[in-house]
């Protein structure tokens, strides 16, 4: 029987495996950025978000070179124990590189390097999993929007998916609304995620991006720096989340 001519449904949602030679150039081109910075700072993400750290990555393009995603490979190509590290005192620093942290190589003065990222904070929505910051309880009346300045209602065809997320509401008027207040989320409770879609399309932000500096190696003289200060809470996520290192790494 001859071949079928069809076209062939094709899934999506298989990412083939990077292979050792993938590995080995990401490896490599870390120890060539370990050869031309003067510092490399160790930092840790909150509340990832691959937008906001292209972000970060564009505003530091011609002053930084940024590696994000594949922790073993980065601590690899700056050698473990200091019979490999890649330069002095590089050991000290890919000791340290363990859960969703980045290496970010730069000669900027450290001072300047501080005061950026601290200034840096990006709000977004929370996800599934996410802790509430806050009670949100929609009164009773019209469901109201809040993207908008002033808040505006929800059109007559959001109603179908509010419901579906939990809210009993009746059209009046052609305006999805309560009868009696709703609670949405209590603080301090994780949000499951009709909550957190609930929160996104009424348009109320719950988490705070930022990057948060461990360490700083300095290539003068081989010393790593720990940075005190305000400790990250890294948000767990799916593999989709991340973008893998060699492509963020551009």
């Amino acid at each position: 029987m001859p071949k079928s001519k069809r076209a062939k449904l094709v899934s999506l949602t298989k990412v083939s495996k990077k292979t050792r030679e993938h590995k080995n150039a990401l490896l490599n081109e870390v120890q060539e950025n370990a050869d031309k910075w003067q510092y490399c700072w160790l930092f840790a993400v909150g509340n990832m978000r691959n937008a906001h750290l292209k972000t970060v990555r564009k505003l530091w393009k011609d002053s930084a070179r940024i590696f994000f995603g594949r922790g073993a490979v980065m601590a690899k190509a700056l050698g473990t124990t200091p019979e490999e590290e890649h330069r002095m005192g590089l050991h000290k620093l890919a000791k340290q590189i363990k859960g969703q942290v980045g290496l970010m190589f730069t000669d900027s003065p450290p001072q300047e390097v501080l005061d950026w990222f601290a200034d840096f904070q990006q709000p977004d929505f929370a996800r599934s999993g996410n802790r509430a910051t806050q009670t949100v309880i929609l009164p009773e009346g019209p469901v109201m929007q809040q993207h908008s300045t002033p808040p505006e209602p929800f059109p007559h065809n959001e109603d179908p998916q509010l419901r579906k997320l939990g809210l009993r509401t009746t059209m009046k008027r052609g305006v999805p609304t309560l009868d009696t207040p709703h609670t949405v989320c209590e603080k301090g409770k994780k949000l499951t995620s009709e909550q957190a879609q609930l929160l996104k399309l009424i348009g109320i932000k719950m988490i705070t991006f930022k990057v948060g500096l461990r360490a700083r190696w300095e290539a003068a003289s081989g010393d790593v720096i720990q940075i005190e200060g305000e400790q990250i809470e890294e948000e767990e996520e799916e593999e989709d989340d991340v973008e893998d290192v060699a492509e963020m790494s551009e």
